[in-house]
């Protein structure tokens, strides 16, 4: 065996973002992925079809969904699936004769998971967007960046993966559970907003106890304690400061040699005398001479690595948290399973490279012709 979903069936109607992703997890997780798409292909990037990493571990299956005889051997193939993942717009995949209502009267135990920003219903469930758009309106985007500065974007990690793709991956995985269970198959409507919003659970319960300003760059979390903060190095670089516990901050002031009592750690008003102090001190060495102090200590410091540092950082080297798979940086899967291991499955494929093994291997028909 392969990872804990080893034997699930899953389909993807190819799109973009969010789903791929979510279906690539999937795949990592030991799921046999079809993903069907247009034979000129689906993806960012045409032509390079082998770095879309949202894509290792499928297979690719081209059809034509504006033919009825394609569509026909979709549903087929939904017959013996468990799963199937589309990200389109609300009423899309209904128009194409691939809507849930169709495809679990063909497998009643089907799970229908459905990815989109705004959900299915709503004001605003056929308007076109992207991430900033759906994180701005939970809240999440206002929340993030500097005090008296504009809103900063977390990438797209906060929206079309962490509020999306994963929580369209826990409901399939939950409805999956049900089915197995009951025979009962369900759609799961996993909207960006949704997910983005559940994700600030626990800002909206210290905002409650008053924990929390409605104002970014001031609060716990967000760089407004300066104990809690990104300072500058004298390379230029920059070092991660997250001593929040009591221990932790003593811990970092006896390693920085400062003469700041811990028992006045939250007193407010000598925050801005804090934070100078610190800058000043982070300013006189550089990143990774500051690394090497802190290095195996609890005072919560870390260096800011960039994206291919990281990747040669001792740590995840030791873990293979990062690797060079097929001559493509990526992550390896996550979490990791003590008896169902996963691995890093087959290379992405080009559109359609898999058509003809996957039809056969699901005794499925193209047109009249069965595939042999």
């Amino acid at each position: 065996m392969s990872g804990p979903l080893d034997g699930c069936k899953v389909i993807e109607l190819a799109g973009l973002g969010p789903a791929p992703f979510a279906a690539m997890t999937l795949a990592d997780m030991g799921a046999e992925v079809v993903r069907v798409e247009r034979p000129s292909g689906s993806g960012f990037f045409p032509g390079l079809e082998h770095l879309d990493i949202l894509n290792r571990g499928k297979k690719s299956v081209a059809l034509d969904l504006k033919s009825e005889g394609d569509v026909e051997t979709v549903l087929a193939m939904v017959e013996q699936a468990d799963i199937l993942i589309e990200g389109y717009r609300p009423g899309v995949a209904e128009r194409l004769g691939l809507g849930p209502e169709v495809c679990i009267a063909r497998n009643p135990r089907l799970v229908y998971g459905r990815m989109t920003g705004w959900g299915q219903e709503g004001p605003l469930s056929h308007s076109a967007g992207h991430d900033i758009g759906y994180i701005a309106l939970t809240g999440a985007l206002h929340a993030i960046g500097e005090v008296d500065g504009p809103p900063r974007i977390p990438l797209n990690l906060v929206g079309d993966f962490g509020g999306g793709a994963n929580y369209l991956t826990m409901g399939v995985l939950a409805a999956l559970r049900h089915s197995d269970r009951t025979g009962e198959g369900q759609v799961v409507d996993a909207a960006i907003v949704d997910g983005a919003s559940h994700l600030l659970a626990s800002t909206h319960m210290m905002m409650a106890a008053n924990a929390w300003r409605d104002e970014r760059g001031t609060n716990m979390l967000d760089g407004g304690f300066p104990f809690y903060a990104v300072y500058e190095t004298s390379d230029g670089k920059h070092i991660a400061v997250g001593a929040l516990e009591p221990q932790f901050y003593a811990e970092l002031m006896r390693i920085l040699e400062l003469d700041l009592d811990p028992l006045e750690q939250h007193d407010r008003s000598a925050w801005p005398a804090t934070r100078r102090l610190l800058a000043e001190v982070f300013a006189t060495r550089t990143r990774d001479e500051w690394a090497a102090v802190f290095e195996g200590t609890d005072a919560c410091v870390a260096p800011v690595l960039s994206l291919r540092e990281a990747a040669d950082h001792p740590h995840m080297v030791e873990r293979h948290t990062l690797i060079e798979h097929n001559g493509v940086l990526q992550a390896a899967p996550a979490p990791r399973f003590s008896a169902t291991r996963t691995r890093l499955g087959t290379p992405p494929p080009t559109p359609g490279q898999d058509t003809d093994e996957v039809l056969r291997a699901w005794a499925l028909e193209r047109g009249d012709e069965l595939v042999r």
